[in-house]
């Protein structure tokens, strides 16, 4: 049935070119990372174009952790806890983004987004802690727009075979996760050696 359901929505999709990318990303009815890979499938039909589909697909993303903001924002932890399982956002994840969140700040919104699972998730503590809207959307589309076009780039590669984006992928996510760690550890340096600065005036 599962297997159903994301094949219709691929064909939604398609149907509808980069605004479908659009919408599925937003809705994320299936995992960002396949639809990503699909419009780069499109891309290798000729069916739309690489930027269209960076761009849309981008756009799409950011919309959908706007939402999960807003329901950070003005649901808090309640609300996840009670209906978090319907949008994809389990317990476990959440305690993990805010634990990330809380201890390293907005640096949070930017690096997650390259880890996955909790790269959905960061957004309801942004929320949560009132970040300020225009921070949000610049760290979450400046961590986006990477994540985009790699998995554009590899479902357009693979072509006809857009499906096999795991064995691909996978080896790559190592090399996000390090960047992340490697950004969080130049922030916090950053953050110790101003206020070692500030305190020693």
């Amino acid at each position: 049935m599962l297997h159903d359901l994301v094949r219709s929505a691929l064909l939604f999709i398609e149907g509808l070119g980069v605004w479908g990318i659009l919408l599925g990303l937003m809705l994320e009815v299936i995992p960002s990372e396949l639809v990503l890979s699909f419009g780069g499938y499109l891309v290798s039909q000729g069916s739309i174009t690489f930027v269209g589909a960076i761009i849309f697909g981008t756009m799409g993303c950011v919309l959908q952790q706007i939402i999960l903001y807003w329901i950070g924002r003005y649901g808090g932890r309640p609300f996840i806890e009670k209906y978090g399982k319907y949008l994809g956002v389990k317990k476990k994840f959440l305690d993990i983004a805010e634990g990330w969140f809380n201890k390293n700040g907005p640096i949070m919104v930017l690096t997650a987004r390259f880890v996955p699972v909790v790269r959905q998730a960061i957004s309801i503590p942004a929320g949560m802690a009132k970040m300020p809207m225009l921070q949000f959307l610049f760290y979450t589309t400046i961590g986006t727009i990477p994540w985009a076009i790699l998995f554009v780039y590899l479902g357009r590669t693979l072509g006809s075979n857009w499906e096999q984006i795991d064995d691909l992928a996978a080896p790559l996510m190592k090399y996000f996760i390090i960047g992340a760690i490697v950004l969080i550890v130049l922030y916090v340096a950053f953050k110790l050696l101003r206020r070692n600065k500030n305190g020693s005036k």
